[in-house]
């Protein structure tokens, strides 16, 4: 198991509601150990196991939930 963390920038929060729906969106990805949005900063930094997921398929999940995700530094 090997952690990783990064910074995924949020494009499109305007409340803690997109917070919310953001961790709903996160919630059952496997290898996925914390996610911590920060609506003011309009991003999220995600700890996770990089043999399980990736910071770009929690990029991908967030860009389902509708809003628009980069991984800053991958």
């Amino acid at each position: 198991m090997a952690n990783q963390t990064r910074i995924i920038k949020i494009d499109g929060m305007t409340c803690g509601g997109c917070v919310a729906s953001i961790h709903t969106a996160t919630a059952d990805i496997e290898g996925l150990d914390t996610i911590s949005v920060e609506l003011t900063d309009n991003q999220a930094t995600v700890t996770f196991d990089d043999q399980l997921t990736s910071a770009d398929k929690i990029a991908a999940a967030i860009e389902d939930a509708g809003f628009d995700a980069t991984v800053a530094n991958s």
